[in-house]
């Protein structure tokens, strides 16, 4: 199994679109008995709470399911998890600081380092919705896309999938 984790600060917007997004590539590839996708935050504000409704409406827009249920990153995640996939430079900085001496336990990646789109100098951060309307959550969505075909691409030389 490829246990893949997608992180961003909250775990309502970015990392469930993305784990929902993951997900359908992989199932459109016939792996997903090969995968475990999952997401969570750097932070618990919003523990227990579903998806924002903006993202699971993005999520609709290009049937995936958006339906994880917000959680805080956990020790345990540095173990369980092969792949921790940051959505910006600040929660990835935060999950080194979380992981301590285990970060050699996992490969921290951002979601972008697989986005063939990213203009000459541009940022490799996905970009927080949260404070802007449905077209915010459609460009980050077109961005997930993008750079998880790339990373399940990846993936499959990495590990010899077929």
């Amino acid at each position: 199994m490829i246990n893949v984790l997608f992180v961003c600060l909250g775990n309502i917007c970015r990392s469930p679109l993305a784990e929902g997004v993951f997900k359908k590539l992989v199932e459109d590839e016939g792996l997903a008995d090969r995968f475990t996708i999952d997401s969570a935050g750097t932070s618990g504000y919003h523990d227990g709470d579903p998806a924002d409704p903006r993202s699971i409406a993005c999520g609709r827009e290009y049937d995936i399911i958006v339906d994880s249920i917000s959680r805080q990153l956990e020790p345990k995640d540095f173990t369980e998890f092969d792949y921790l996939v940051a959505m910006d430079e600040s929660n990835r900085q935060n999950i080194l600081k979380a992981a301590g001496n285990t970060i050699k336990g996992f490969k921290l990646v951002m979601m972008r380092d697989f986005d063939d789109e990213i203009p000459a100098g541009g940022s490799k951060d996905v970009p927080d919705p949260y404070w802007s309307g449905q077209d915010g959550f459609t460009k980050v969505y077109e961005m997930i896309l993008r750079s998880g075909r790339n990373f399940l691409e990846h993936l499959k030389k990495e590990h010899n999938l077929t």
